[in-house]
């Protein structure tokens, strides 16, 4: 029990020095850390490793440990990666990792209730606050809502704020789901971590107010960097009913 007891104090020392931390500093090295909390090695890795596997501080090899960061929240509301980051004083951004026009498919088609042999444009951007990578988007919308649209309308752009002010649609409700999941090759890369780090997947489709649907959106977002909130109501129990007698 003393030994438990002991490795979960490392770990709460450790989660203590993380929170002064900023992102991508370092941690103090292996031999050091022991020296200065007077433990082993062994049992200094083992808390290390936990931390490194909650996506708290991320190893490089040969180089150290590094703080990731605190993680974003993410409210569980219609609001864009653009006014998010915002809100949180990030510069957002992104940059084009695909871009093209073609017909929708069968399963595109069901999502954006739209003909198989129907025209959309199918746009994937990686999204950035203050020029670290954030999360994989991809976008499907129809054609017909957004004529003309191209890679530079959405280059660093809110895709909500370009069909408010250029097509005068505004997004009145949305259906959403998300998933936790591991990153790819090709994701993994593009992110900046780890094969098969942990990610959440987020999928969304979004309608205007006549009805349309204006996107669906499969949007992949880095577990290391973000957590889910969500605000809990809870609700009013009735009186109890007072039994009178006649």
């Amino acid at each position: 029990m003393a030994g438990v007891t002991k490795y979960h104090m490392i770990r709460d020392h450790l989660l203590d020095r993380l929170d002064s931390m900023a992102a991508g500093e370092q941690l103090p090295t292996e031999r050091d850390l022991a020296q200065e909390l007077g433990v082993s090695r062994m049992t200094l890795r083992r808390a290390t490793d936990e931390l490194v596997a909650g996506g708290l501080v991320r190893r490089r090899p040969g180089a150290g440990v590094f703080a990731v960061g605190p993680k974003l929240d993410t409210a569980l509301a219609a609001t864009s990666f653009t006014q998010d980051m915002l809100s949180r004083g990030l510069r957002p951004g992104s940059r084009m990792l695909a871009f093209e026009r073609r017909a929708a498919g069968a399963r595109i088609g069901r999502r954006l209730e739209v003909s198989p042999s129907a025209d959309v444009v199918h746009a994937t951007r990686l999204r950035l606050a203050d020029e670290e990578p954030m999360s994989i988007e991809t976008l499907y919308v129809p054609e017909s809502v957004v004529p003309g649209l191209t890679v530079d309308d959405l280059e660093d752009a809110s895709y909500y704020e370009l069909l408010r002010l250029r097509y005068g649609v505004v997004i009145a409700r949305g259906v959403q789901t998300i998933q936790p999941t591991v990153t790819d090759e090709e994701e993994s890369r593009e992110l900046g971590v780890p094969l098969h780090s942990p990610a959440l997947l987020f999928e969304r489709t979004s309608w205007a107010a006549d009805g349309t649907v204006v996107e669906f959106v499969r949007s992949i977002y880095r577990g290391d960097r973000y957590q889910i909130r969500t605000e809990l109501t809870v609700p009013r129990t009735a009186a109890p009913v007072q039994e009178t007698t006649g």
